[in-house]
């Protein structure tokens, strides 16, 4: 039998507080989701400001994220190269940049998803999240 790692709570809100003192930083008003590696929420947070659809973004991209076990952007560059029949992929709604997995110890255990700013600052702030877990890929 095979064993993961796993998040915890305490993990959760490691990474949340990373991306929102990123995203407080830059001074961008985002939405930051965390699931699980089944796609399952876990955190929600909207910070001031931030416009109500990135509530409904932020954690389609990181479901994305963590069901496919690549970034969100993937499928974006798929369907802007296009193949737009991906479109009707299942399960998979979050097609923009902004969705990252976490990877622990070769294992996706998660993702991370962000809606608000330009994708490529999505990005940025899953990322800082991600790396405030302090862990090893």
């Amino acid at each position: 039998m095979k064993t993961k790692p796993m998040l915890t709570l305490d993990d959760v809100k490691r990474i949340a507080a990373g991306a929102e003192a990123e995203a407080l930083a830059n001074n961008w008003a985002v939405t930051f989701a965390v699931v699980d590696d089944g796609g399952h929420l876990l955190w929600l947070q909207r910070l001031d400001g931030a416009p109500p659809v990135s509530a409904h973004i932020a954690p389609a991209k990181a479901h994305t994220a963590a069901l496919g076990r690549r970034e969100s952007k993937a499928y974006e560059d798929v369907i802007n190269g296009g193949r737009v029949s991906f479109l009707s992929a299942p399960q998979i709604q979050g097609m923009l940049e902004g969705g990252v997995p976490i990877v622990v110890e070769g294992q996706v255990v998660g993702a991370v998803g962000v809606s608000g700013v330009k994708s490529n600052e999505d990005a940025q702030i899953a990322k800082a999240g991600i790396a405030a877990l302090s862990v090893r890929p």
